[in-house]
């Protein structure tokens, strides 16, 4: 899929709009068939319950965008070729990244945080994984904060590095590292934000970044860590989203190894030198980012942290509005059905889901049989992948996801 310039606008509105998150998002295009008419729908829906919110204005997006581009940047969004595969699988991931630097976001990667407080014995620690992991082909991610997350993405320059901004594109946290982060860019890595441009990073936008760590991410390794460290809610996050997470142990004296100790003890796997994150890395690259998931390890998922989003949610069939957000969006194609609700779409949607079952099957082969074009195949599949409906396969082919 690719959107067009007039549905990036529309996306980047509609994300852009007061209340509206990564679930809201899915749960407005999913119900409304495109961002164009959520975005018309929206106010006289928020209106009803007493509060109307009205979406940004056109110009305010060219504006965005402009700003982005001056920079040297684009905005790619979920199910084009540049969106992280990876990424678009986890709960609640951005509907659309802005992006500086090289298209790298689908090259096999694993995570490297920890302790902006960093022992030398930490920080020459991370500089041997990181350059270990470098040279078996990997990406090292991090969030470009202070110790262990610069030293990660300095020491590999040379083989690929993705920062994940806390801000905007043009509010590089700390200041101090906008050296590290046009080195970053010049040496072909890639620096990723959620936020708009402008955006000074809060507090609760840390997590928020450190989902997307996690998320771009086979594994998550974590060197130094307090016990209330952030690099334990990246952690926390891989194994959400069921991805493998290491850690390196440490002195039982020294308060930054109690968060890798007590995930050493939770079950995490204990690094010692590279090849104990390659061992385990290496077979689920393999199978690639299209293979199988891992069974759930029956952890909360992201709807259980309602700070981080304060998010809209339709609820009812009336598109009754409720500031409470949910555990799981309601069904991909639950319609309303009271008499001022908007109107039903076209039966392109229902034929082709209808088409759809556990076995894989290729997209064009589905454009035939549901005699409709290729681009509403991609269309619907988008928005089935975004509901987590759909699993893709090699060769174009995807599946329904047994529930």
């Amino acid at each position: 899929m690719q959107l067009t310039d007039a549905q990036r606008l529309d996306w980047l509105r509609l994300i852009r709009t007061e209340g509206v998150g990564p679930r809201s998002f899915r749960r407005l295009i999913n119900r409304f068939g495109g961002a164009a008419a959520a975005l018309d729908a929206l106010p006289d829906l928020t209106a009803r319950q007493g509060r109307r919110i009205t979406p940004p204005t056109r110009s305010e997006a060219e504006d965005e965008t402009a700003a982005l581009v001056r920079l040297g940047g684009r905005l790619i969004a979920t199910g084009e070729a540049d969106y992280p595969r990876l990424l678009a699988q986890v709960d609640a991931a951005p509907p659309l990244l802005a992006l500086r630097g090289a298209s790298i976001l689908n090259r096999p990667a694993a995570a490297l945080v920890g302790s902006r407080n960093a022992s030398t014995a930490g920080l020459a620690f991370t500089e041997r994984l990181a350059r270990g992991l470098g040279e078996a082909g990997l990406t090292v991610v991090s969030g470009l904060a202070r110790g262990i997350d610069a030293r990660a993405h300095r020491a590999s320059l040379q083989t690929g590095t993705i920062a994940v901004m806390a801000g905007g594109q043009d509010r590089i946290y700390p200041a101090s590292h906008a050296a590290l982060v046009e080195a970053i860019l010049g040496e072909g890595g890639a620096v990723l934000a959620e936020m708009p441009m402008g955006w000074e990073p809060r507090g609760r936008d840390f997590p928020r970044r450190n989902r997307i760590i996690s998320g771009l991410s086979y594994g998550t390794v974590v060197v130094e860590a307090a016990r209330r460290s952030g690099s334990l809610i990246t952690a926390r996050y891989a194994l959400e989203q069921n991805r493998e997470v290491f850690a390196v142990p440490g002195s039982p004296l020294d308060p930054r190894a109690e968060g890798t100790n007590d995930l050493i003890r939770q079950g995490a796997a204990l690094v010692s030198e590279v090849s104990h994150i390659l061992d385990v890395l290496g077979p689920i690259i393999e199978r690639g980012p299209d293979a199988d998931a891992a069974p759930a390890r029956g952890r909360p998922d992201l709807a259980e942290q309602p700070d981080f989003w304060d998010e809209i949610e339709l609820d009812g069939p009336c598109g009754d509005l409720d500031p409470t957000p949910r555990r799981r969006a309601p069904a991909l194609f639950d319609r309303p059905t009271c008499a001022d609700a908007p109107p039903e779409p076209e039966d392109d949607r229902a034929r082709i889901v209808a088409l759809l079952g556990p076995s894989p099957v290729g997209t064009d082969e589905l454009a035939r049989t549901a005699g409709v074009g290729a681009r509403i195949v991609q269309s619907v599949l988008l928005e089935l992948e975004l509901d987590g409906r759909i699993e893709r396969h090699g060769s174009g082919t995807v599946s329904l996801v047994s529930r």
